[in-house]
């Protein structure tokens, strides 16, 4: 089995064609679910549905 050589691999230097778009593709993939994610959780976060903590620890309790 020969082990490919950079010489060989045709993109070396620069991403073209197909490569290249599928790159762009899963970068910009990436990106609109971030986008997306951070306007669904600025709508959708309800604040007021939190429950409040009125007593803070001060030990931890072992068993």
């Amino acid at each position: 089995m020969n082990e490919p050589r950079l010489e060989n691999i045709e993109d070396y230097n620069t991403l073209k064609g197909e490569k290249k778009r599928v790159v762009w593709a899963v970068i910009l993939a990436g990106l609109l679910m971030g986008v997306i994610y951070s306007v669904a959780y600025s709508l959708y976060d309800n604040k007021e549905d939190a429950i409040p903590v009125e007593k803070t620890l001060r030990t931890i309790p072992m068993k």
